[in-house]
């Protein structure tokens, strides 16, 4: 009889998570070591130095890779570090082709650093004809996807694209962050490779930096790997420690996160000084059949447009009182910002603009809070406009 699949929110509590072999401890100890000693050169116990291997980190990939349904998980020590990774795994002079609405710091580093490494471009990934004929022109080695994006949540047909990408010999990379493994799975949709920032939902906890990347390719995985043990970006071992506690509550978390964000977005959507909501869960936004298709959520993250300009935008964040005027995304805590000054200020305003990231948008994470004191909050901030 074939053993029964674990479901997901089992998966986070027992996929290494086992009890410790020696003592029988529910809660496995931090390996809290650098080193680890040998009995004879060489013969060791599968550790011997923690930037390459650590049992702490190990059972976080294991169970990372078990809720993406990934063979292979590699944890890095930021968001940020494990996109570089990705990149540095490609030879020098690969071709890129990105997503022109991405995440601030992937546009930084591609654009700042990488630019002199590699051949970038970006493109709307959500325009079929648009991707299709940037692979067959630029012919990339490489395609970076968001779905939804960061920060206008548009959401891309990843099963369509990502086909797209292998029928031009491209890898494909999905960031995510957004919708952690628990509304999107990227590799069931065709993707090469995933990766999130575990700073976000993953950990939940807005007290932990972290990256990872998920794949079934296991030369890639290796060569990441192997970067990973030469240039550093290791995650520490209660870092990680810190992270599989956090993702024992990933299931309740997301539910929770959902159900606020869509009667925050329906209570903005109402509102006369709000000009324009972005939520997947939305009927009025512009993909929500895709969303309903590929996600089996909607996620936390509300994009919106005041009607104002940018004193009024800054004059709504400053009267905020439990929305906490900060980056990053995915706490428990309710966050609001201003991408055009904060999240996405590396992007030139020129492009900001054209993307349609104007001086009256603003991106929030919902929280996990009771959400009639949110909506109060924003009610009240939004009434001194």
């Amino acid at each position: 009889m074939a053993k029964k699949a674990l479901k997901f929110a089992t998966k986070l509590i027992h996929v290494g998570g086992k009890p410790d072999k020696e003592t029988g401890a529910v809660i496995p100890p931090i390996y809290q070591t650098t080193t680890y000693a040998q009995s004879s050169p060489g013969k060791h116990q599968g550790y011997d130095y923690s930037r390459c291997q650590n049992p702490t980190r190990d059972r976080l990939e294991e169970c990372l890779a078990s809720i993406e349904k990934a063979k292979y998980a590699l944890v890095t020590s930021s968001g940020i570090s494990v996109v570089a990774l990705i990149l540095h795994a490609l030879p020098k002079g690969s071709k890129i082709l990105c997503g022109d609405d991405v995440y601030g710091g992937t546009y930084r580093l591609l654009t700042t650093v990488f630019n002199e490494i590699h051949d970038i471009r970006f493109v709307d990934t959500t325009d079929l004809k648009a991707v299709k004929q940037a692979l067959t022109e630029h012919r990339p080695q490489l395609l970076w996807l968001e779905s939804p994006t960061n920060p206008l949540l548009k959401i891309t047909d990843l099963t369509k694209v990502t086909k797209l990408a292998s029928e031009h010999k491209a890898l494909s990379v999905v960031d995510n962050t957004f919708m952690s493994p628990y509304f999107q799975n990227p590799l069931d949709l065709g993707a090469d490779i995933v990766m999130h920032s575990m700073t976000k939902y993953l950990n939940g906890h807005s007290d932990v930096l972290g990256g990872c990347l998920m794949t079934n390719q296991k030369s890639f995985y290796e060569k990441c790997w192997t970067l990973q043990k030469s240039i550093g970006p290791t995650a520490s071992p209660f870092d990680s420690w810190l992270v599989q506690r956090g993702l024992k509550t990933l299931a309740l978390r997301m539910e929770a996160h959902q159900k606020n964000a869509l009667k925050i977005a329906k209570f903005l959507e109402g509102h006369s000084k709000v000009e324009r909501v972005y939520y997947p869960g939305l009927k009025s936004h512009p993909q929500h059949s895709l969303a309903k298709r590929q996600m089996s959520g909607f996620g936390g993250m509300v994009t919106f447009f005041l009607k104002g300009d940018l004193k009024k935008s800054k004059r709504f964040l400053e009267k905020l009182k439990l929305f906490a005027l900060a980056e990053s995304l995915g706490g428990v805590e309710s966050l609001i910002e201003h991408p055009a000054i904060m999240t996405h200020a590396s992007v030139p305003k020129n492009i900001r603009e054209e993307l349609g990231i104007h001086d009256n948008l603003i991106r929030m994470s919902v929280g996990i809070e009771d959400v009639d004191d949110l909506i109060s909050d924003l009610n009240s901030a939004l009434s001194t406009l």
